[in-house]
């Protein structure tokens, strides 16, 4: 009987202290809706934020396309160009989350197609 207890208790310990850093991760990123609006060539993306609690520090509130005199609201520029989906369309709204730490490996031409300044490097949710 003893035994037992001693088997049990250890399981118990062992479920218990497993490591769920990688749920803790999961839980806390924060998702936001966005939709494509410029497809440009050489992965010139250029993504309208959807949701109106993202901080307007990090985009662009009023930018203008120099080649279509299309104006846009709350856009950004994709800079995480390596691991974004090529099958998402203009018009397509997607969820995502900001990257703080992005490492691009991939190689991107260099021609010319005009976005915004400011740039973020997303992943999708």
């Amino acid at each position: 009987m003893n035994i037992k207890k001693s088997f049990f208790l250890f399981f118990i310990t062992i479920f218990f202290s497993c490591d769920k850093d990688t749920e803790k991760t999961a839980d806390l990123e924060i998702c936001y809706s966005g939709k494509l609006v410029k497809k440009g060539i050489c992965m010139n993306y250029v993504i309208e934020v959807l949701d109106p609690m993202f901080d307007k520090n990090l985009i662009e509130i009023s930018w203008r396309d120099e080649f279509s005199d299309k104006e846009y609201q709350n856009v950004f520029t994709l800079g995480s160009v390596c691991d974004f989906p090529i099958d998402i369309s203009e018009g397509d709204i997607f969820n995502f989350s900001v990257i703080e730490n992005y490492n691009q490996q991939c190689a991107v031409c260099l021609a010319y197609t005009p976005t915004p300044e400011k740039s973020l490097n997303i992943r999708l949710c």
